[in-house]
């Protein structure tokens, strides 16, 4: 009887199991032959469930991002003032523990926009309003519970894309040297002009 393999989950496991591999070697370095090695498979199973090395990373920063997002939330849960919940929701972009995913989304950010494709379009359009409306969601809590003034909504788009754009700044460019430092300052004046006094 032949063995029936669960497709979807042999993708993730493949994927899986080269998560070391790319959080710690450059895409650009890596080959199909050291990837296949890695994950216990040949360079033909490889090609079966990947069209190249660039899904693979876009695979993996599909499945982190989901647990991510469930560790964000329980942390979310817990932080009482609305600034707090704010500082958490950006740590993502200076933490430790958020290193292995900061990697491959770095990766996946070159990879879409040297070569982007439909797939990743879609998958990055997802990310960005599924993470825009929680922030967005957070700062509605806030003007709800009187912490914030109402034309706070207003700048919630601009205040989530300059946090991640000084993220690819401080990757690209000497200009930000502390993030952490720079992203909670950023914060703290903010909230300067938008607490409710």
């Amino acid at each position: 009887m032949p063995i029936i393999v669960d497709k979807v989950q042999k993708r993730k496991d493949i994927a899986l199991s080269c998560r070391e591999l790319f959080s710690t070697n450059s895409l650009n370095t890596l080959t199909i032959s050291q990837i296949a090695k890695v994950a216990g498979v040949g360079k033909g199973t490889i090609y079966e469930y990947f069209s190249n090395k660039e899904e693979i990373v876009f695979e993996l920063v599909y499945i982190l991002m989901g647990e991510h997002s469930k560790k964000l939330e329980e942390t979310l849960d817990i932080q009482i003032s609305i600034k707090n919940k704010i500082k958490k929701f950006v740590e993502f972009f200076y933490t430790e523990e958020n290193l292995e995913l900061r990697t491959l989304y770095k990766d996946f950010i070159s990879i879409s926009l040297v070569s982007p494709n439909s797939e990743m379009l879609d998958f990055q359009t997802l990310c960005f309003n599924n993470y825009y409306s929680w922030f967005e969601n957070i700062f509605k809590q806030g003007i709800e519970k009187g912490e914030l003034i109402p034309n706070s909504l207003g700048l919630t788009k601009g205040i989530f894309a300059t946090a991640e754009g000084m993220f690819i700044a401080s990757c690209t460019t000497n200009a930000i040297e502390n993030i952490e430092e720079d992203l909670n300052s950023y914060i703290d004046n903010l909230f300067e002009l938008l607490e409710v006094k």
